[in-house]
């Protein structure tokens, strides 16, 4: 059974100027239902992550200001959203929705998270509209109840998880894998286990054959035993704030070679649909639809 993450609250426009990107968590499950990739049934709605769960990744006090409204202003504009609680509340959704996926992903292979791919919160502070990181929540909740022994993330959003390299950056038991823009959002860049910087106009031809390798390799160095994927579609020439050049088949094909891989390693997947910006949201869409088109072509 293919398992998807989504609720209604995903899809609260937060103000204004956040309504456009929010739209799409709606009609994402509505595009798939309606081409009959998926029925109702694969949905689930996830309740809220537990304190235990948040702390065993974010600091104590970083917590505690974010839930009881005591950012400062500093803090609220690095978020890039306005706060609310009800902010916060769609937050601590998006974070069980890829618990939950990660645990469905153990018993089907794979499983997906509308939301999440929050890779730009780190232990002490949210930035660029990351307020919490779903994969290193979910990540430590397997940790925690000795569900895997190796993780690797493969993080192909075209920005890099710089939040996720900071979290994981002591921790050989997972291994963080960002293949991102060089010179796009964050400036200043942490370290991953590997970080493989892509050139502006970055195409297809190019970006798949370093993906193809190095994931491949590893497949073979980390030999990881669970894998979760941030399969942002910003990574597609039409984006707004991509810098790349890639087609949206390009795009699918990627996807492709990193469920190919995992299917064929039998190494349980979730995935996280992160960013896309593109004008044309039917461009974004059908880049997120492949993903999941892929997964049920695949695995079911």
């Amino acid at each position: 059974m293919f398992k998807i993450a989504w609720s209604e609250v995903y899809a609260h426009p937060l103000d204004e100027n956040h309504r456009f990107p929010m739209v799409k968590y709606d009609l994402l499950p509505e595009q798939l239902i309606y081409e009959g990739t998926i029925t109702e049934s694969n949905l689930f709605t996830p309740g809220k992550v537990s304190r235990e769960d948040i702390l065993a990744v974010h600091d104590a006090e970083y917590w505690k200001k974010l839930a009881e409204g005591e950012l400062s202003r500093s803090e609220i504009r690095k978020t890039g959203f306005p706060y609310s609680p009800q902010l916060v509340d769609r937050e601590i959704t998006i974070m069980q929705g890829t618990v939950d996926a990660a645990l469905f992903a153990l018993e089907y292979g794979v499983s997906m998270n509308i939301a999440g791919g929050t890779h730009h919160a780190f232990t002490n502070r949210g930035e660029g509209f990351c307020l919490l990181n779903d994969i290193a929540i979910a990540a430590r909740y397997l940790q925690r109840n000795h569900l895997c022994r190796q993780i690797l993330v493969v993080d192909l959003d075209v920005h890099q998880g710089n939040g996720t390299a900071e979290i994981f950056k002591d921790d050989p038991t997972v291994f963080t894998f960002s293949m991102h823009g060089d010179k796009n959002y964050p400036m200043h860049k942490e370290e991953s286990d590997l970080d493989v910087a892509m050139p502006d106009g970055t195409g297809d031809k190019m970006y798949l054959s370093e993906l193809d390798r190095h994931l491949s390799n590893l497949i073979d160095e980390v030999n990881p035993d669970f894998i979760f994927f941030q399969s942002g579609v910003d990574v597609l020439a039409s984006d707004k704030l991509g810098r790349l050049a890639m087609t949206i088949a390009g795009c699918k094909e990627r996807d492709r070679i990193v469920l190919e891989t995992c299917k064929k390693n039998n190494i349980p997947v979730a995935a996280c649909m992160g960013g896309g910006y593109s004008e044309r949201l039917s461009h974004i869409i059908e880049a997120h639809a492949n993903t999941y088109r892929l997964a049920q072509e695949l695995y079911f």
